[in-house]
């Protein structure tokens, strides 16, 4: 008689999990030493704070720190390199308000591109300048399918765009105009477009403060020629942060959740969609975390939810309230992890739809991925490898336990009570059982109705 081996993969799966958890427990602790540089400037430096690449929370998190490093180092001033297409719009937003409560000097320095959230930046900055041939503008607000979001969304980005621009001394109308394509300018923009300016329109408009092609041109126009220019790098960490946090890897890792959690209830064991899984979840809600959007109670509701997932397959017969709970919690737990900590305030609305969008957008890609791995991964030589492919019951030789087809219709009494779980007496033979859906109190006559799998179910007699 054939025996099951334990999956050869339980050792990766447990290893590949510890090596992610110490991973991200020394990328947290980089994150909490703000000084853990080789070197800090003396007193009195520029430093030069990169914005490049998508707008998210983890830039937010870089240049929050670079702005208080150089407060308390007492610095001449920022500069930001910019170079973005734009992102998260509650990233900007806090991006801005630190900006605008900061007691630097700050300038930006658009070397090739400040659209949408970038423009909201530059902004925000007591001066920009501009490379010849860069761009700023372009403002206005899509939700996650690339659509325009809805006009709640779009006046709340005037609104801010307008506010930042009358903080900074500049013209509310171009502000807007970048973000509202009804907003007509005469000889500037028409009705219908939205507002982009080169360099030179942004200098002769008053947007920009100037044209230059060069950081140290910058330096000597703001007086700065004898200060020492400190190149502000991100951590290794919150590179890898940025990375992980991005929407569309945070979307992989959502499917690598939810289709590892899938196949893995389709096979015995701990095995490599397990792992898969596992790590997803750790590789999602780490940098979360780590980055103040993700609270405690959020990955507490998930792991409840995949705990009662389990109960739902592993302990309690059919599909009821526990799996429908355990699948929402989990669903639930994801989406609201998407949005940054608001307290007991409810949350921005575009945070809302993006969170929504995400989730959406990932559900139906896990549903299409799932059905393309079922279609095609069992003929496949490497998949066969790393899943249980073959059947495993009786017909062909396997057992994980004796067989109790024997007791099938045979009739006993209740030597304890069924809560639903106990004891019966059969024909001399003491069997654990379990009832069918009524508790069974202790003396009553009982059947055996059902023997498959590993439990004897019964049910009361009379």
């Amino acid at each position: 008689m054939k025996t099951l081996k334990p999956s050869r993969l339980r050792f990766f799966s447990f290893a590949s999990i510890m090596l992610a958890l110490a991973f991200l427990i020394g990328m947290d602790a980089d994150q909490n030493n703000d000084y853990n540089q080789d070197y800090i400037p003396a007193p009195g430096a520029v430093y030069l704070i990169h914005v490049e690449g998508l707008v998210d929370n983890g830039l937010n998190k870089y240049i929050q720190r670079g702005l208080s490093q150089a407060s308390s180092n007492d610095a001449a001033g920022v500069i930001l390199h910019m170079d973005t297409f734009g992102g998260l719009v509650d990233a900007a937003d806090k991006i801005r308000k630190n900006l605008l409560d900061s007691d630097l000097t700050i300038v930006s320095f658009i070397d090739k591109n400040a659209a949408s959230a970038g423009a909201l930046i530059a902004l925000a900055t007591d001066s920009i300048f501009m490379a010849p041939g860069a761009s700023i503008g372009a403002a206005t607000v899509v939700d996650g399918a690339g659509s325009y979001a809805s006009e709640k969304m779009q006046s709340y980005m005037r609104g801010i765009m307008r506010a930042t621009a009358q903080a900074t001394g500049r013209d509310p109308r171009l502000a807007e105009a970048m973000v509202d394509e009804r907003v007509v300018i005469e000889g500037v923009v028409e009705d219908g477009q939205l507002l982009t300016l080169s360099t030179t329109e942004a200098v002769e408009l008053g947007l920009a403060d100037g044209s230059f092609r060069t950081v140290d041109q910058i330096m000597v126009h703001m007086g700065w020629e004898d200060k020492e220019l400190f190149d502000f790098q991100e951590f290794w960490a919150e590179s890898v942060l940025r990375f992980l946090s991005n929407p569309v890897i945070t979307s992989l890792l959502m499917l690598m959740m939810l289709g590892g959690l899938w196949f893995e209830l389709q096979s015995p064991g701990l095995g490599f969609p397990g792992a898969v899984s596992a790590i997803g979840a750790l590789l999602f809600f780490a940098p979360l975390y780590i980055m103040g959007l993700a609270q405690s109670w959020e990955i507490l509701l998930f792991a409840l939810g995949v705990g009662l997932i389990l109960v739902e397959i592993f302990v309690l017969p059919g599909f009821g309230v526990p799996g429908i709970l355990g699948i929402s919690l989990v669903l639930f737990s994801m989406g609201i992890s998407l949005i940054g900590n608001v307290g007991l305030s409810f949350p921005e609305m575009h945070q809302v739809t993006q969170a929504i969008w995400t989730m959406a957008v990932t559900l139906i890609l896990g549903v299409a991925m799932i059905s393309s791995m079922i279609r095609y991964l069992p003929d496949n030589k490497m998949f066969n490898k790393l899943v249980l492919a073959d059947q495993t019951d009786r017909n062909h030789g396997y057992t994980s336990s004796d067989s109790k087809d024997d007791l099938l219709g045979l009739e006993g009494v209740a030597i304890t009570s069924l809560r639903p779980s106990g004891t019966v007496l059969i024909q001399d033979r003491r069997i654990d059982v379990v009832s069918v859906g009524e508790f069974i109190e202790k003396g009553a006559h009982v059947k055996v109705v059902d023997t498959s799998g590993t439990r004897v179910m019964v049910n009361r007699l009379g």
